[in-house]
Protein backbone atom coordinates (compact mmCIF):
# COMPACT_ATOMS: atom_id res chain seq x y z
CA UNK A 1 0.00 0.00 0.00
CA UNK A 2 1.79 3.10 -1.07
CA UNK A 3 0.42 5.23 1.76
CA UNK A 4 2.10 2.75 4.62
CA UNK A 5 5.21 3.48 2.46
CA UNK A 6 5.53 6.96 2.66
CA UNK A 7 5.13 6.57 6.52
CA UNK A 8 8.13 4.69 6.53
CA UNK A 9 10.06 8.25 6.40
CA UNK A 10 10.57 9.15 10.10
CA UNK A 11 12.30 11.94 11.82
CA UNK A 12 11.18 15.20 10.43
CA UNK A 13 14.12 16.95 11.59
CA UNK A 14 13.75 20.30 9.43
CA UNK A 15 11.07 22.06 7.73
CA UNK A 16 12.19 20.40 4.25
CA UNK A 17 12.29 17.04 5.48
CA UNK A 18 8.75 17.90 6.79
CA UNK A 19 7.35 19.23 3.55
CA UNK A 20 8.80 16.09 1.97
CA UNK A 21 6.69 13.67 4.54
CA UNK A 22 3.41 16.06 3.92
CA UNK A 23 3.65 15.29 0.32
CA UNK A 24 4.41 12.09 0.07
CA UNK A 25 1.47 11.29 2.74
CA UNK A 26 -0.91 13.10 0.87
CA UNK A 27 -0.39 11.82 -2.33
CA UNK A 28 -2.21 8.85 -1.17
CA UNK A 29 -4.26 10.30 1.35
CA UNK A 30 -7.19 7.78 2.41
CA UNK A 31 -10.59 9.53 1.65
CA UNK A 32 -12.96 6.83 2.92
CA UNK A 33 -13.42 4.68 6.12
CA UNK A 34 -12.59 1.90 4.54
CA UNK A 35 -9.18 3.04 3.51
CA UNK A 36 -8.61 4.78 6.48
CA UNK A 37 -9.50 1.70 8.72
CA UNK A 38 -6.83 -0.43 6.68
CA UNK A 39 -4.16 2.43 7.58
CA UNK A 40 -5.19 2.45 11.20
CA UNK A 41 -5.04 -1.22 11.63
CA UNK A 42 -1.56 -1.42 8.97
CA UNK A 43 -0.02 1.44 11.12
CA UNK A 44 -1.13 0.98 14.98
CA UNK A 45 1.95 -1.84 15.86
CA UNK A 46 4.37 0.80 14.99
CA UNK A 47 3.47 2.62 18.76
CA UNK A 48 6.30 3.07 21.04
CA UNK A 49 4.37 2.82 24.32
CA UNK A 50 7.25 3.37 26.11
CA UNK A 51 9.61 5.78 27.15
CA UNK A 52 11.60 7.04 24.26
CA UNK A 53 12.32 10.24 24.28
CA UNK A 54 15.63 13.07 25.42
CA UNK A 55 15.45 15.68 27.33
CA UNK A 56 12.57 18.20 26.57
CA UNK A 57 13.09 21.49 26.50
CA UNK A 58 10.25 22.51 24.04
CA UNK A 59 6.27 21.09 23.91
CA UNK A 60 4.47 21.97 21.17
CA UNK A 61 0.53 21.95 21.68
CA UNK A 62 -2.01 21.31 18.74
CA UNK A 63 -5.48 22.09 17.62
CA UNK A 64 -7.85 22.11 15.12
CA UNK A 65 -10.61 24.26 13.39
CA UNK A 66 -13.00 24.86 10.13
CA UNK A 67 -13.40 27.15 7.96
CA UNK A 68 -16.02 27.80 4.85
CA UNK A 69 -18.69 25.35 6.32
CA UNK A 70 -15.44 22.95 7.11
CA UNK A 71 -14.15 22.84 3.61
CA UNK A 72 -11.60 24.40 4.98
CA UNK A 73 -9.27 22.44 7.61
CA UNK A 74 -6.86 25.28 9.89
CA UNK A 75 -4.28 23.59 12.01
CA UNK A 76 -2.54 25.31 14.34
CA UNK A 77 0.41 24.89 16.60
CA UNK A 78 2.40 26.38 19.42
CA UNK A 79 5.90 25.83 20.68
CA UNK A 80 6.49 26.53 24.64
CA UNK A 81 9.82 26.30 26.54
CA UNK A 82 9.64 23.85 28.88
CA UNK A 83 9.14 24.06 32.09
CA UNK A 84 8.70 27.69 31.66
CA UNK A 85 5.90 27.44 29.67
CA UNK A 86 6.63 30.75 27.59
CA UNK A 87 6.28 30.91 23.93
CA UNK A 88 8.38 30.31 21.53
CA UNK A 89 6.83 29.89 18.64
CA UNK A 90 3.33 29.23 16.39
CA UNK A 91 2.10 28.44 12.64
CA UNK A 92 -1.26 28.24 11.19
CA UNK A 93 -2.40 26.08 8.27
CA UNK A 94 -5.21 25.85 6.25
CA UNK A 95 -5.36 23.03 4.18
CA UNK A 96 -8.93 21.58 1.95
CA UNK A 97 -10.52 18.86 3.95
CA UNK A 98 -10.05 15.34 2.67
CA UNK A 99 -11.83 13.66 4.59
CA UNK A 100 -15.68 13.49 6.93
CA UNK A 101 -16.43 14.01 10.02
CA UNK A 102 -16.48 10.14 11.21
CA UNK A 103 -15.73 9.48 15.12
CA UNK A 104 -12.70 7.41 15.42
CA UNK A 105 -10.79 8.42 12.40
CA UNK A 106 -11.04 12.15 12.97
CA UNK A 107 -6.95 12.15 12.28
CA UNK A 108 -7.59 11.55 8.62
CA UNK A 109 -9.37 14.90 8.71
CA UNK A 110 -7.58 16.87 10.88
CA UNK A 111 -3.53 15.33 9.91
CA UNK A 112 -3.09 16.98 6.98
CA UNK A 113 -3.65 20.72 7.88
CA UNK A 114 -1.83 19.72 11.40
CA UNK A 115 1.45 19.00 9.12
CA UNK A 116 1.63 21.64 7.15
CA UNK A 117 1.36 23.49 10.31
CA UNK A 118 4.33 21.43 11.80
CA UNK A 119 6.53 22.10 8.30
CA UNK A 120 6.31 26.04 9.06
CA UNK A 121 8.42 25.86 12.53
CA UNK A 122 11.99 26.48 12.26
CA UNK A 123 13.22 23.88 14.91
CA UNK A 124 11.50 20.51 15.58
CA UNK A 125 9.61 20.18 19.52
CA UNK A 126 10.49 17.64 21.56
CA UNK A 127 6.99 16.48 22.33
CA UNK A 128 3.54 17.32 20.91
CA UNK A 129 0.47 17.44 23.40
CA UNK A 130 -2.81 16.88 20.72
CA UNK A 131 -5.95 18.15 21.51
CA UNK A 132 -7.55 14.38 21.08
CA UNK A 133 -7.35 10.62 21.85
CA UNK A 134 -4.00 8.81 21.32
CA UNK A 135 -4.30 4.97 22.37
CA UNK A 136 -7.81 5.81 24.15
CA UNK A 137 -9.17 4.70 20.66
CA UNK A 138 -11.33 1.53 19.86
CA UNK A 139 -8.51 0.87 17.56
CA UNK A 140 -5.80 1.91 19.66
CA UNK A 141 -4.88 4.87 16.86
CA UNK A 142 -6.11 7.85 18.15
CA UNK A 143 -4.80 11.42 16.43
CA UNK A 144 -1.97 11.34 18.94
CA UNK A 145 -0.73 8.04 18.26
CA UNK A 146 -1.15 8.70 14.08
CA UNK A 147 0.93 11.57 14.57
CA UNK A 148 3.52 10.38 16.48
CA UNK A 149 3.93 7.53 14.54
CA UNK A 150 4.33 9.56 11.03
CA UNK A 151 6.33 12.50 12.82
CA UNK A 152 8.15 10.10 15.21
CA UNK A 153 8.01 12.53 17.93
CA UNK A 154 7.05 11.75 21.30
CA UNK A 155 3.49 12.33 21.57
CA UNK A 156 0.29 12.47 24.14
CA UNK A 157 -3.10 12.37 23.61
CA UNK A 158 -5.53 15.15 26.12
CA UNK A 159 -9.07 14.70 25.56
CA UNK A 160 -11.42 16.60 27.05
CA UNK A 161 -14.31 13.81 27.14
CA UNK A 162 -13.98 10.08 26.25
CA UNK A 163 -14.34 8.64 23.78
CA UNK A 164 -14.31 4.85 24.93
CA UNK A 165 -13.20 3.10 28.31
CA UNK A 166 -14.46 3.09 31.86
CA UNK A 167 -12.61 4.84 34.43
CA UNK A 168 -11.14 2.06 36.75
CA UNK A 169 -12.14 3.32 40.44
CA UNK A 170 -13.54 6.39 42.19
CA UNK A 171 -11.39 9.60 41.24
CA UNK A 172 -10.21 12.08 43.80
CA UNK A 173 -11.32 15.95 43.51
CA UNK A 174 -7.51 17.61 43.83
CA UNK A 175 -5.50 18.21 41.37
CA UNK A 176 -3.04 15.15 39.92
CA UNK A 177 -5.76 12.38 41.05
CA UNK A 178 -6.04 9.94 38.60
CA UNK A 179 -7.45 6.74 37.76
CA UNK A 180 -6.91 4.18 34.91
CA UNK A 181 -9.13 3.93 31.84
CA UNK A 182 -10.34 0.77 30.78
CA UNK A 183 -11.46 -1.02 28.38
CA UNK A 184 -11.85 -4.80 27.81
CA UNK A 185 -9.31 -4.90 30.71
CA UNK A 186 -6.81 -3.28 29.01
CA UNK A 187 -5.47 0.06 30.34
CA UNK A 188 -5.60 2.76 27.26
CA UNK A 189 -5.26 5.63 29.20
CA UNK A 190 -5.57 8.09 32.62
CA UNK A 191 -8.57 9.89 33.36
CA UNK A 192 -7.11 13.12 35.03
CA UNK A 193 -7.97 15.68 37.22
CA UNK A 194 -6.33 18.86 36.16
CA UNK A 195 -7.73 21.09 38.67
CA UNK A 196 -9.29 20.49 41.77
CA UNK A 197 -13.53 20.15 41.96
CA UNK A 198 -13.08 20.48 37.80
CA UNK A 199 -14.08 17.87 35.12
CA UNK A 200 -11.17 15.80 34.38
CA UNK A 201 -9.45 15.42 30.98
CA UNK A 202 -8.39 11.90 29.36
CA UNK A 203 -4.87 11.29 28.65
CA UNK A 204 -3.68 8.27 26.32
CA UNK A 205 -0.53 7.55 25.20
CA UNK A 206 -0.02 8.38 21.33
CA UNK A 207 3.92 7.55 20.58
CA UNK A 208 7.29 7.34 22.53
CA UNK A 209 5.46 7.82 26.25
CA UNK A 210 4.36 5.57 28.66
CA UNK A 211 1.31 6.82 30.93
CA UNK A 212 2.90 7.78 33.65
CA UNK A 213 5.01 10.29 32.25
CA UNK A 214 2.18 11.63 29.74
CA UNK A 215 0.40 11.85 33.02
CA UNK A 216 3.20 13.75 34.44
CA UNK A 217 3.64 16.05 31.63
CA UNK A 218 0.26 16.80 31.22
CA UNK A 219 0.25 18.06 34.98
CA UNK A 220 3.75 20.13 34.61
CA UNK A 221 1.91 22.07 30.92
CA UNK A 222 -0.92 23.14 33.17
CA UNK A 223 -1.38 26.39 35.35
CA UNK A 224 -4.81 26.80 36.69
CA UNK A 225 -6.93 26.22 34.13
CA UNK A 226 -8.77 22.41 33.04
CA UNK A 227 -6.41 22.13 30.06
CA UNK A 228 -2.91 22.42 29.38
CA UNK A 229 -1.19 25.70 28.31
CA UNK A 230 -0.09 23.85 24.89
CA UNK A 231 -3.85 23.19 24.63
CA UNK A 232 -5.39 26.53 25.32
CA UNK A 233 -3.15 28.50 23.40
CA UNK A 234 -3.41 26.68 20.48
CA UNK A 235 -6.83 26.44 20.52
CA UNK A 236 -7.14 30.31 20.67
CA UNK A 237 -4.67 30.35 17.74
CA UNK A 238 -6.58 27.76 15.75
CA UNK A 239 -9.49 29.92 16.32
CA UNK A 240 -8.94 32.72 14.62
Amino acid sequence: MRYCRACNFTGADSPGAATRLKTNLLNSWPTTVAAAKVVQEALRGRVIAGDKLGKVHTVAGIDVGFERDGAVTRAAVVVLEFPSLELRAQAVARAPTRFPYVPGYLSFREIPAVLAALAKLKTRPDLLLCDGQGLAHPRRFGLACHLGVLTDIPSIGVAKSRLIGEPRGRLGSEKGSWVPLTDDSEIVGAVLRTRAGVKPVYVSIGHRVRLETAIEYVLRCTTKYRLPETTRLAHRLASG
